[in-house]
């Protein structure tokens, strides 16, 4: 099976490495939207736009909750990455060990969060009340899984930072299928509505994650996973805390400001927000394809940060920042351009509907591309250790600069446009202010590492 090793990822040719290894990235996330997908097209062909409404309202919250605890799954990848550029094999097997029953953790606390507070959390957003009860329905089944989605995305991370993206992508299909199969079943069949296409998620996501564990129990290198040999080392859990928390922080962050977003959509009624429940499911293929770039830069950027190759990482920035770009642009273009069609597959074929969602789509996907560099520039400066920093970046840049528009021109002019051209806006913002953080730390890290250097050949 095809994967890039270490030697690929820190020597030679950049671009047909970064290809390789991200579009495997790509149609694995994809896949996972899939999951979400396949929930509201069959929900909005069976059931109406009042359950893909009650779907949809859940997605900033389910973010919201999830993401500070992903954010640890990014230090687990950052971490074993870095241990396998300096050929550190008692780093990489303890990072593995430790991040497994991390992941188990975190899985179990998110749970308790979500099947707890879901109901109050939807109210406080000013879910409509014919969307509310189903809402709360999705969301208390849909996080009974998360120790399998945790699993399933730390897995994937340790799988990545060795090279492997290809089973990750096999299982997800398996796991794809599963979902699509299971959601016509309990829908059609058995009427479940909203609960049938939670449950088949939960599913879908506990069959991948069984998959991910059993690919890193037959690994043959330190990547190897021994159940018995699992266990919380303090280095690489500290190690994995200082890149993952602030991560998963900025994450949930990120949510805060969809959360507030959604609940102004939620303002404009039911049917407007079964509209852009479809336009933000399409959107989120584009983010997939945006945010695999990050995946790609931060574990190149691991690896060449742990084998001291800081010229490459500087060539490898600028490649995935043309690379996002142009991608971006022609995807944007293209969902802006069957825009009707795409967003009837969901159901949202009334005319209030179909109009919420292209102005989303025309004010959001056109210039997704600027996400897209924002996701490679704070990628690579992750990949090189350092966390906090973008973080507090994204926090003001995106986070705050959405806020204060909500709360002055959204407020004065309260539009669908004014609502959505927050989003591109807030990207170009934080681009400029974590290109310039990045920069900063690869000078930084050259001259440490040169200083270094020169001391050892005195000590010589």
């Amino acid at each position: 099976m095809a994967k890039i090793g270490t030697k690929e990822m820190t020597s030679g040719p950049l671009l047909l490495p970064i290809f390789r290894y991200t579009l495997p990235i790509i149609a694995t996330g994809a896949l996972q939207l899939l999951f979400n997908t396949a929930d509201l097209i069959v929900v909005g062909w069976f059931c109406g736009e009042t359950s893909v409404g009650s779907v949809g309202a859940t997605g900033a919250l389910n973010s919201l909750i999830i993401n500070l605890f992903m954010g640890l799954s990014v230090g687990a990848g950052v971490e074993v990455a870095q241990a396998l550029g300096s050929r550190n094999k008692q780093r990489v097997h303890q990072t593995v060990h430790t991040a497994i029953p991390v992941a188990i953790i975190c899985g179990v606390i998110v749970t308790v969060i979500g099947v707890t507070f879901c109901g109050k959390f939807l109210e406080w957003m000013d879910t409509p009340e014919e969307n509310l009860k189903l809402a709360t329905l999705y969301m208390r089944i849909y996080f009974s899984g998360m120790v399998f989605t945790l699993l399933l995305n730390f897995g994937a991370a340790i799988l990545r930072a060795a090279g492997d993206t290809m089973r990750p992508m096999l299982y997800l299909t398996l796991a794809g299928v599963v979902n699509v199969v299971l959601n016509v079943i309990f829908v059609t069949l058995f009427h479940m509505d909203v609960a049938g296409v939670a449950l088949a998620t939960v599913i879908s996501q506990a069959v991948s994650a069984i998959l991910i564990l059993r690919a890193l129990m037959k690994r043959e290198d330190a990547c190897k996973l021994k159940l018995r040999e699992m266990s919380i080392h303090r280095k690489p859990l500290f190690r994995m805390i200082a890149i993952g928390v602030p991560a998963g922080i900025q994450s949930s962050l990120f949510a805060i400001s969809n959360v507030l977003i959604q609940s102004s959509i939620n303002s404009f009624g039911s049917v407007a927000l079964a509209g852009s429940t479809a336009a933000a499911n399409l959107e989120g293929y584009l983010y997939i394809v945006m945010n695999s770039f990050n995946q790609t830069v931060m574990n190149f950027a691991g690896q060449n940060t742990g084998a001291h190759n800081y010229k490459r990482i500087g060539k490898l920035y600028w490649v995935c920042l043309l690379m996002t770009t142009i991608i971006g642009f022609v995807l944007g273009g293209l969902v802006c351009l069957f825009a009707k069609p795409l967003l009837c597959l969901y159901g949202a074929d009334s005319a209030e509907a179909l109009h919420t969602g292209t102005v989303r789509l025309i004010c959001i996907c056109l210039p997704y591309f600027l996400c897209g560099i924002l996701e490679v520039a704070t990628g690579a400066v992750r990949g090189m250790g350092i966390s906090l920093s973008p973080m507090i970046v994204t926090v003001l840049g995106v986070c705050g600069l959405r806020i204060l528009w909500l709360f002055t021109l959204f407020a004065k002019h309260h539009s669908l446009e004014w609502l959505f051209v927050s989003y591109p806006i807030s990207w170009a913002v934080t681009f400029l202010a974590i290109s310039g953080i990045f920069f900063s730390v690869l000078h930084f890290r050259k001259k440490q590492f040169k200083k270094e250097t020169i001391y050892s050949k005195e000590q010589l």
